[in-house]
């Protein structure tokens, strides 16, 4: 019997037996050790190297959804559970982190020569899941399932036909209806009192969570006009966040000190259409008080040229922002990736709005602050930004980093999104209707860095 195979009959046996999650995947995870590479070289990255590297073991996903929701997944279709290094938030003990899931499972397969979304477990519920690293394991000790107000999951389907890709079965044959309730999760904070705030990427919108997972408000921008969701919706974001690419809503999301939080726009909005966008380099960060439930500030973001956050790229619809860190006063991290490989600079947010109500918020200026070769000389001064570590030059570094969380001074601890193992393509599924796992594990990379953070 395969070692997998074995891990999966564990789990199960385990689960008959009412054996605990933190106990279970305390016996499920396995890791590999990664040796110690040398330094990297160049553009201050000198002595910046990896120093500890952990992994998280196959845990089947239909168990772990079921454990949280009983009866939520019929079919895990061969999935383990991953996804969740859409962020990484530290914990109140050493080596341990707070992460969530995105929207779970879903590929894209072409018919008839248009992509189709495919959701091959429309059931899957996103979740609150605290990790610790331990040596070169990752272990699960809990989950918190996102659920309504009424205790029904949310799940990770796209929420309106007329702004959301359409869902559809695994083998992009079937059309899947619909969620208003449905959330693609990708950055996670917790508040003070115990509660969290998550950003989506549907909406976009900013959801806060009770410390038991339910959804408390969801906000999104003005005039999305979202009907049917079994929690309270406000419409009190800016506008021109409709505007945002298929797929490319918040991301990144940061909690200042006094409890603001700062959320990034992924990719540049498509302002006044979709080539603009994707041709851009501007992008936004906005800060949300949530005393005032408001944003107060709107600040402009410029990417580096796609061939420098990844040389050899040519395709500036690639950059995207996945992670933003909050490291004392008003100063940021800001990830900039590409699924390859991701930069990391330090900004530092000056006082007053920004261009937040500005003619940079009103879709009808033009050129559009997306246009904009130079937003400083049109107004838009762009946040000055340090570069901290280039993850490229870095061995031993995987792609895909979507959270950044620091463990030190000069030390930050980094996950990767595996895609729950998921591939496109009809090849991603064998005839039974089984996964073709990638191969690509959720892993925890210890990085020190050439200087402090701060």
């Amino acid at each position: 019997m395969s070692s997998h195979a074995h891990t999966q009959r564990t789990i199960r046996r385990s689960l008959a037996a009412g054996v605990p999650l933190a106990l279970l995947a305390a016996i499920t995870v396995t890791g590999t050790a990664a040796g110690a590479p040398g330094p990297a070289s160049g553009d201050g990255n000198r002595d910046t190297r990896v120093v500890g590297t952990a992994t998280l073991g196959d845990i089947p996903l239909g168990p772990f959804s079921n454990t949280l929701l009983p009866g939520s997944v019929a079919d895990d279709r061969g999935i383990d559970l991953g996804g969740i290094g859409s962020d990484l938030y530290p914990a109140a003990r050493k080596g341990e982190f707070w992460t969530v899931t995105d929207r779970g499972p879903n590929g894209q397969i072409k018919v008839d020569g248009t992509k189709r979304r495919t959701f091959p477990v429309p059931g899957f519920d996103p979740a609150i899941v605290r990790i610790r690293v331990s040596g070169h394991r990752v272990q699960v000790l809990k989950a918190i399932p996102i659920t309504t107000r009424s205790g029904r999951p949310v799940t990770g389907l796209p929420n309106q036909a007329s702004r959301d890709e359409a869902p559809y079965t695994y083998d992009a044959k079937t059309p899947l209806p619909y969620d208003p309730n449905g959330l693609d999760t990708e950055g996670i904070v917790r508040a003070a009192d115990g509660s969290f705030w998550l950003a989506d990427e549907y909406g976009p919108s900013l959801v806060h969570v009770s410390a038991r997972g339910r959804v408390l408000t969801r906000y999104v921008p003005k005039g999305l006009a979202l009907k049917g969701a079994d929690y309270p919706v406000v419409e009190s974001l800016p506008a021109i966040l409709l505007k945002r690419k298929t797929n490319r809503g918040f991301e990144g999301l940061a909690q200042l000190p006094g409890g603001d939080l700062v959320l990034a726009v992924q990719s540049p909005l498509s302002v006044p259409d979709a080539a603009a966008g994707n041709d851009s380099r501007n992008t936004r960060l906005l800060r949300f008080s949530p005393k005032k439930r408001a944003v107060t500030a709107e600040y402009a973001y410029r990417f580096d040229p796609v061939d420098v956050v990844d040389p050899g790229q040519h395709d500036t619809s690639e950059l995207k922002i996945s992670s933003l860190v909050a490291i004392g006063g008003n100063r940021l991290l800001v990830q900039e990736r590409t699924d390859k490989t991701s930069r990391l600079h330090r900004v530092t947010l000056p006082h007053g709005p920004g261009i937040l109500n500005s003619a940079w918020d009103d879709p009808a200026t033009s050129p559009s602050y997306e246009q904009l070769d130079d937003p400083t000389a049109a107004g838009a001064p762009v946040l000055r930004k340090t570069l901290v570590a280039d993850f490229g030059k870095v061995p031993g570094v995987p792609g895909k980093i979507e959270g950044v969380a620091p463990t030190g001074p000069d030390t930050l601890a980094l996950i990767n999104d595996n895609d729950f193992g998921m591939t496109d393509g009809p090849e991603a599924f064998d005839p039974r209707g089984r996964l073709v796992d990638s191969g690509v594990e959720t892993t925890v990379t210890y990085v020190r860095l050439s200087g402090p953070l701060r």
